[in-house]
């Protein structure tokens, strides 16, 4: 079984910064992608960015030059580093990761945690 456990959101100031991990564990072979997605109230759930295993990344337009993507293949983690937050990035944010067990890649998401940016 594949678990993966999101951390690091809250309550922030419209200027301010976050930074959120996810961990997976589990029976991992290895892993391919990793990224993260949020849905804000009524909206659909989106990408925010992305990572490769090698470490090419990709950004939603609305983040770029404020969110960072990275990883740490040795602790199977994936990270955001965000930044100059706005009250638009309010949303529950998901963590995701393509993960191969024995025989096949499934995609396996996070819990979610709730981002809050205050005015």
């Amino acid at each position: 079984q594949v678990q993966l456990v999101e951390s690091g959101g809250g309550l922030v100031q419209a200027g301010g910064s976050l930074r959120l991990s996810c961990a997976a564990s589990g029976s991992i072979f290895s892993i391919n992608g990793m990224g993260w997605y949020r849905q804000a109230p009524g909206k659909q759930r989106e990408l925010v960015a992305a990572i490769t295993s090698g470490g090419s990344t990709k950004y939603a337009d609305s983040v770029k030059g404020r969110f960072t993507i990275s990883r740490d293949n040795d602790k199977n983690t994936v990270y955001l580093q965000m930044s100059s937050l706005k009250p638009e990035d309010t949303a529950v944010y998901y963590c995701n990761a393509d993960i191969k067990t024995a025989t096949v890649v499934v995609r396996y998401w996070g819990q979610g945690t709730q981002v809050t940016v205050s005015s």
